[in-house]
């Protein structure tokens, strides 16, 4: 039995880039808390397929996916129109962001680095996960607004508290001013991302529309062993995240359970930021 606070029956949650590695994990939170999840993703036959697993997986859930630039004001203008004839949209969860990824096969290269970093991959990754996030939340939380009740959740990260620590993307034989590195705009923006929740959080607080962030660190999925050793050793608990370890934090911040908060950011990443 859902726990009456938390419980969101009745209610629908939009999460952006909800096919994301994340993304899915949140949609699963909202699902198992009663929530009609809306999988909105620029890659529609991935939200379709997430949206087939997490169907499969909770019985009864009402999961829709949904194709959605959240860079285009045309398409998130023409997702809050649809919602809102439905009766809106009560929950959102801005996830959508680009993050190039750490692999075996690698992922982040030199053109990482702020001297070789273009201004059209920095307009383009601003544009998906700072941007993008504002025109959700103005649309969606405008709406919210008007009928005196809503949540929206930013997705940011430990890297909006704490700077990358760089040493953990060194790769051996290779000259200083070629070592790839976290690029610039994941911090900017998901430290954005922060002062945006601040900012809306106070903004329509006396609206009923509560803002909040939450942090996650890094999630252990198939990464080298010598990033997983680099970066376990930063964190005090010693070991990265669980994929599924996040969901109980997005089920408090998007339901009545976190009532009384607004315009906080909630770090989880096992103590690394407290160091």
């Amino acid at each position: 039995m859902i726990p009456s606070a938390f419980d969101l029956a009745g209610r629908t949650a939009l999460i952006t880039g909800a096919a994301g590695l994340l993304g899915a994990q949140h949609a699963r939170a909202l699902a198992e808390i009663g929530a009609r999840v809306v999988i909105a993703d620029l890659d529609l036959a991935a939200a379709r397929d997430v949206a087939a697993t997490i169907e499969r997986e909770f019985e009864r859930a009402h999961i829709l996916p949904l194709l959605l630039d959240v860079s285009n004001q045309t398409s998130v203008a023409a997702a809050q129109e649809f919602f809102e004839a439905q009766g809106g949209v009560d929950v959102l969860v801005n996830n959508a962001a680009i993050d190039p990824k750490v692999t075996p096969q690698g992922g982040i290269g030199e053109r990482s680095r702020v001297e070789n970093f273009s201004l059209e991959q920095w307009d383009r990754e601003l544009a998906v996960g700072l941007t993008g996030a504002f025109l959700c939340s103005q649309a969606f939380g405008t709406a919210m607004a008007r009928r005196g009740r809503g949540v929206i959740l930013n997705i940011a990260s430990d890297l909006s508290v704490i700077a990358p620590d760089q040493r953990l993307y060194r790769k051996p034989n290779t000259p200083d001013d070629e070592q790839p590195v976290k690029p610039v705009t994941y911090s900017v923006i998901k430290t954005g991302l922060i002062g945006m929740t601040r900012y809306l959080g106070a903004y329509w607080a006396g609206a009923g529309v509560r803002v909040n962030a939450l942090s996650p660190g890094g999630v252990a999925n198939g990464q080298p062993d010598e990033f997983v050793t680099r970066l376990t050793a930063l964190i005090p608990i010693g070991r990265m995240a669980r994929l599924d370890e996040y969901r109980s934090a997005v089920q408090f911040l998007c339901s009545d359970a976190s009532a009384y908060m607004t315009g906080q950011n909630i770090v989880i990443d096992g103590g690394r930021s407290i160091l």
